[in-house]
Formats: C-alpha cells, structure tokens, sequence
C-alpha cells in the first residue's frame, strides 16, 4: 500500500500546480470598459449624476466607464437593457425613483427587487415646483386659486408618464384639490427647455437640472417637494408649507446590476461607489445640485426600492393614474 502513495501523491501534486496557474490568469475585475445604462435622455437629473459617477468610478477602478443613455418608457427600456446582460459587472444601470413607481403602473415581467441586483443607492433630493420666469402667480397659494378658478387651464410637464415627476405632479393635483393638465415628454431635459420657453406652465423638476436656471433668472422656484427645506434654496418654502399639508416627495437615483451578479464584484462596485460619495468634493458637487449623497449596503438599497414599490403602488391605486 505504501508503495502506491507516491504516484497518487505525485498525479496530486501535478493536478494542483496545474491548477494554480489557471486560477492566477483570472483576471481581476474590472479588465475592460463597463458600460452604464441611464434610462432617461441626457441633460436631465440622471444623466448629471449618472456621468458624475461614471467619470469618478472610471479613476477608482481603473477602467472607462461609459454612460449609455437608454430612455423610454418611464425607464424601463434602459431597465430591460440591463438585466437582459450579463451579470458579470461590465454592465450596470442607474435608475431613479421612477422605478419603483413602475410596478403600480404597468403589468411588469420582472420583480423590481428580486430580478436584479440592487448594488448602491447614490443620492437623493428633492424635486422643485417651478414656472417660466413670466409666469403670473407668485406663491403657491396663488398657483392653486388660478387652477381652481380655471380647471384645466394650467399646464405640468413631466419626464415622462409613469415618472415620479409625473405622479409628483398629479399628487399635488389631488392633495390641492385642482385640475392640472398633463403634457409628458421623453425626458428631463426636453420638459425643461418648454417650461423656459413657456410652452409650458409648471414642472416639478429635478434639482440638478434646475436649479442653474433658477439662479440665472430663467426660471422660478415656487416650492421643494421633499419635507424639509433644500440648503441651496434656503427661501423657497416645502409644498406642505405652502397649503398643501402632508405633501412629501423625494427623488433618489441608484445603480442597479443584472440579477445574480457575483458577490465580490457587488462589493467591490459598492464599496467604490461609497468611497466616492464620502467624498467631500462629493456633497459639494451634490449640495450645488440640490442632492445629498446617500450610500449604504446593497442590503439597504434593496429594502428602500421594496419599500418604495409598495408605498407607490397604494399611491398610484388610491388616485387611480394610468400611464398616458
């Protein structure tokens, strides 16, 4: 028996060091560019912080990452484009609030949880009510009694139907008890550039796209979304501070991978991303845009989008919104 033992040991011996150099010619990830869907047009909120991210993981990881803006659909083209790829990390996707708002609006094909992988949440902020810089009224006050003394008169652009500019809108329309008119458009950017040009009347846009044209006088801020007031806007009051009580509503974008994506290139991605945002440069940059860095486990990011499917579901039910 003892005489066997040395051309086994020997065949094992071979088999390991065989063995070991493939494992060593593994390369590390990343080893190529990673491509980043953005789901809705450029120029608007998602695509500023989507690019912000995406040139500050390009230096951290040591590879391009490349934004691919994917809109349509109240993002569920770009969603779709990414979990149909790979789930080896070269492919993720930054996605909004408006997708956990999705799910109450359409008969989905996936669970917004459990077919992806939630890697990060990356900011959140509030959105603005704004006009054109010609529009009449001065307060909210006063957007409320010309809308109830002209039920459809009054116009509100969103990024799109579905979106959760678009349920902000038709949220404040219940709270307040008036009629405004819904005009959707493909994205953020193209909604911004009526309400300058007053072809439209209100939007509640994203603070990174507006708030540069509300300093330079193109438009005007009548209220913040959110509960609490925005630093950048000291002056301008919350929506439940202007007459309409209880009206709270937050924007927040995250990075989403396909489903079953390897743990270690989860954390990796994750932890990149969290050093990034604990950056000062980081909450200056988001500060000026109205945001605020928000960061976390992957395991927090999946609870918040659980959460917000459920919260928004009820939402859309109990006004009864269809997607245009």
């Amino acid at each position: 028996m003892a005489g066997c033992r040395g051309p086994v040991t020997t065949f094992l011996a071979g088999l390991t060091l065989a063995v070991v150099p493939l494992a060593a010619l593994a390369a590390p990830y990343p080893d190529k560019p990673i491509r980043l869907i953005v789901t809705f047009v450029p120029g608007g909120g998602a695509d500023i912080v989507g690019r912000y991210i995406a040139d500050k993981l390009s230096r951290s990881l040591g590879q391009p990452v490349i934004v691919e803006n994917r809109p349509g659909a109240g993002g569920q083209i770009g969603v779709n484009a990414g979990r149909g790829s790979a789930p080896d990390g070269y492919t993720l996707t930054l996605v909004s609030s408006s997708y956990t708002v999705n799910p109450g609006l359409y008969s989905l094909k996936y669970d917004p949880v459990a077919d992806v992988t939630p890697i990060v949440q990356v900011s959140k902020g509030p959105l603005i009510l704004v006009s054109h810089a010609d529009f009449a009224p001065r307060n909210v006050a006063e957007i409320i009694s010309l809308a109830r003394a002209k039920p459809g008169l009054l116009t509100f652009a969103s990024s799109g139907a579905g979106s959760v500019i678009h349920l902000a809108g038709e949220r404040f329309s219940a709270n307040a008890k008036v009629e405004l008119r819904h005009i959707p458009y493909k994205g953020g950017g193209a909604a911004l550039n009526d309400v300058v040009s007053k072809q439209v009347d209100l939007y509640f846009a994203a603070s990174a796209s507006a708030l540069p044209l509300i300093k330079a006088g193109k438009l005007k801020a009548y209220a913040v979304t959110s509960s609490e007031r925005l630093p950048a806007l000291p002056a301008v009051p919350t929506v439940a501070e202007s007459g309409v009580p209880g009206y709270d509503v937050t924007l927040w974008y995250g990075i989403v991978g396909p489903k079953g994506m390897p743990a270690d290139i989860v954390k990796r991605v994750n932890g990149e991303v969290n050093r990034i945002l604990a950056q000062p440069e980081t909450a200056t940059k988001f500060a000026i845009d109205g945001a605020a860095p928000a960061g976390g486990t992957p395991q927090q990011f999946a609870s918040l989008i659980g959460r917000e499917v459920k919260n928004w579901s009820e939402i859309v039910t109990k006004l009864g919104i269809k997607p245009d």
